[in-house]
């Protein structure tokens, strides 16, 4: 394998943890999603509940608030981005799958080489397929899909002046509502040989 570390940047239900699960199985390598939040919690010391909260989550009435409040100097986004990097640079000194965080960027910043995939999907197979409907204990609306996107692109745009999803920052983009995941891990292992 050419490349040490693996990220995977998506869209909202595209079944990221899933990808990365099979990969991890397939290529005998770690992954690292949730856990984000645990090792950022050690990075920050910021509280759990306020990183499962805002980890990749960034809306314009929070900016507004951090930058009006004269009691934060700095913003709790801004800590989080930076303690959840330093956890990106310290994951990708062994092989490794990341997912989220704007891995693909800090480690492209720190010239870091990574192979950098981007999943998509139609709003339909999207709403069709959510994973979080149980969790959430409601339907997953195309109202709620587009507010996770949003958040999610808002946060990419943010910490790294990039788009989300342009295909000039990743090494492969795959629409999982046509490719079947088994397929994806195939064609993404077939790629790293």
């Amino acid at each position: 394998m050419n490349y040490k570390v693996i990220t995977i940047s998506r869209e909202y239900g595209t079944h990221g943890h899933v990808l990365a699960e099979k990969l991890s199985k397939k290529l005998g390598l770690p992954y690292y999603d949730k856990d984000f939040v645990r090792q950022t919690v050690r990075e920050s010391g910021i509280e759990k509940d306020v990183i499962d909260e805002e980890g990749e989550q960034y809306t314009p009435a929070a900016r507004f608030i951090e930058m009006v409040s004269p009691a934060s100097l700095t913003s709790t986004h801004d800590e989080i981005f930076k303690a959840q990097s330093r956890v990106v640079l310290e994951l990708s000194q062994n092989p490794c799958i990341i997912v989220g965080r704007c891995a693909n960027y800090v480690l492209k910043e720190a010239g870091i080489e990574s192979f950098d995939i981007f999943l998509a999907a139609s709003e339909e197979w999207r709403m069709e397929h959510a994973m979080d409907a149980e969790k959430i204990k409601k339907p997953v609306t195309k109202e709620f899909i587009r507010k996770q996107d949003a958040e999610r692109r808002r946060y990419y745009k943010t910490y790294t002046g990039q788009n989300m999803g342009n295909a000039d920052n990743y090494s492969l983009c795959i629409d999982v509502s046509k490719i079947d995941m088994d397929k994806c891990v195939d064609i993404i292992c077939e790629l790293l040989k």
